[in-house]
């Protein structure tokens, strides 16, 4: 048995790779999208470490050709959710009580594969899955799923070395335990890394996971499996069902061992979530984690003093890279009356010179939105905006098209109402709103963008005036748990921004941080006296 204190490898951000023309990495990745193009994939539940096919398989297209068939993905029932979660509980002892550095050298290795041998496999998934173009898939399914994987070591070892102190004859000791029951995490489509992350975190600490992805983002679910098992997770540490959500829901919901949900996905289901965890409160063992990320309606301002150039290209990335389907994706944006014209000329600019197309092209920086459902919500925003001819003008976009795939040209509305349904709802695919404001207007703007919606989840301001900087901080405090300064309210880094908002957006459990960890723990204080006393008399009673 080792008796030695161990110190794993310092965590590093993964280098993202350029996919330049002629480079080694740009021809891996379209060799191994055109030799998936060429497959068709059976993708089945994995529960137990075993897996789990079904009569019930439904098609896996890609968005930006729906009618090529990827595979079919094979879904279940009630009776599947309960042998995940079987599954979970009986691996729960064997997990928990592995030497914390042997959890972590899974997952160390994990990100090592997904950084090496599986790179263009995971990133090739996740551009025919989710239509991402090599960018975005690089940024995403390599870089931050392997970052959350170091990262999430090191944070792991930051928290089991916070001890309390310990007098004399006293030794106080904390135990960071895993939660009592099972975890549930429930995934997006939107995010290859997050779908890998929502489970693992908690299984770094010690719990099993059910684990419940998007059904757009089954393809990419596979990848993530497939690393896991080939890291050396256990089977049952991490189940992964496609099963309708109410059924999950009843059967997760309703049994005494669930411990705690890590969700990322729309503030209505969350909110649905946490109603039927109430409901069911007194029949768990302990009170259940609710950590969740949900939606964002996040904004861009402008002061007077900004620099023009800058606020068009942090709108032109921050609306549109990944077709706005990014939680943080700048959606509302506040621009002064002496800025605009040049912020307009730039964006417009930008957009086009943005190609539309499939991701396989690598010129395309724009590509499809993730499904059919989407692309009518999207396009149902657009419609009615252009009949809102009083408040609103479409000054770039606003067409759409879902013959061969589902794609929605880079939208951008501006409002003359700064209250327009556009600039306080959700939409999640490419549009922006902008409001034009006087530039004496600017702290009454400030407190407009605070009070306007549910959301607090990510925000950008831009000024060259300090105090300005300052005021707005100030007063936007509550208005975003990821706040830029002159830069887009997009891309936090695992180990640079931690992420996650308030108000309707979440919890704020700070996914990429030793806050997302600690929830899945359960600490036990420890006090061994050495010399306990032998009379109960204090010396006061002499």
């Amino acid at each position: 048995m080792s008796n030695a204190i161990f110190t794993p490898p310092p965590p590093h951000n993964e280098p993202v790779l350029g996919y330049a023309p002629g480079s080694a990495e740009r021809k891996s990745l379209q060799a191994e999208y055109d030799r998936r193009l060429k497959l068709h994939m059976d993708a089945p539940m994995w529960i137990g470490g075993k897996a789990v096919e079904t009569k019930d398989q439904r098609r896996m297209s890609m968005p930006h050709d729906h009618k090529h068939l990827l595979g079919m993905s094979h879904h279940g029932d009630a009776k599947h959710v309960r042998a995940a979660i079987d599954a979970a509980l009986k691996a729960k002892r064997d997990w928990e009580r592995m030497p914390w550095e042997e959890r972590a050298a899974i997952f160390l290795k994990a990100a090592d594969l997904i950084s090496g041998p599986y790179r263009a496999s995971i990133n090739a998934a996740s551009m025919m899955a989710q239509s991402k173009n090599a960018y975005q898939a690089e940024i995403d399914s390599a870089c931050e799923l392997a970052d959350f994987f170091r990262f999430n070591v090191a944070y792991m070892t930051q928290i089991y070395r916070d001890q309390p102190i310990s007098p004399p004859g006293i030794w106080n000791r904390l135990e960071y335990r895993p939660l009592e029951g099972f975890v549930f995490a429930l995934t997006p489509f939107n995010f290859t890394s997050i779908a890998g992350n929502l489970p693992s975190a908690p299984a770094l600490m010690g719990n099993t996971v059910v684990w419940k992805c998007a059904n757009s983002q089954i393809y990419s679910a596979q990848a993530i499996m497939e690393v896991f098992r080939k890291a050396g997770v256990p089977d049952g540490v991490i189940n992964l069902i496609h099963v309708d959500g109410k059924l999950v829901g009843d059967t997760i919901f309703s049994h005494k061992d669930f411990a705690g949900v890590h969700f990322t996905g729309s503030t209505a289901v969350f909110r649905t979530i946490w109603g039927e965890i109430g409901q069911n409160i007194a029949n768990y063992r302990s009170y259940p984690r609710i950590v969740g990320e949900t939606g964002g309606k996040d904004f861009v301002v402008a002061h007077p003093s900004a620099d023009p150039l800058e606020v068009a290209t942090a709108l032109s990335r921050g609306a549109f890279e990944y077709q706005g389907q990014k939680c943080s994706a700048a959606s509302r944006a506040y621009i002064p009356e002496n800025l605009w014209p040049q912020v307009k000329k730039a964006l417009l600019e930008d957009l086009a010179d943005m190609k539309m197309g499939s991701p396989r092209d690598f010129k395309n920086f724009i590509n499809a939105v993730i499904d059919e459902k989407a692309f009518d919500k999207i396009t149902g925003y657009i419609a009615a905006a252009k009949k809102d001819k009083a408040n609103i003008r479409v000054i770039a976009g606003g067409k759409y098209d879902k013959g061969k795939g589902y794609f929605v040209e880079p939208t951008v509305l501006e409002t003359k109402d700064p209250r327009s349904v556009t600039m306080c709802e959700e939409i999640f695919g490419p549009v922006l709103t902008v409001y034009v404001y006087s530039p004496n207007r600017w702290t009454d703007t400030l407190k407009l963008v605070d009070a306007t919606g549910q959301y607090a989840l990510t925000g950008a301001i831009f000024a060259q005036d300090r105090a300005a900087v300052m005021q707005a901080t100030e007063v936007l405090r509550h208005a975003a748990g990821n706040f830029y300064i002159n830069d887009k309210p997009t891309g936090a880094v695992v180990g640079q921004q931690p992420f996650g908002g308030a108000r309707g957006s979440g919890t704020n459990d700070k996914a990429g941080s030793y806050l997302n960890l600690i929830r899945w723990t359960s600490a036990r204080a420890i006090k061994e006296n050495f010399v306990p006393p032998v009379d109960h008399r204090y010396p006061f009673l002499g």
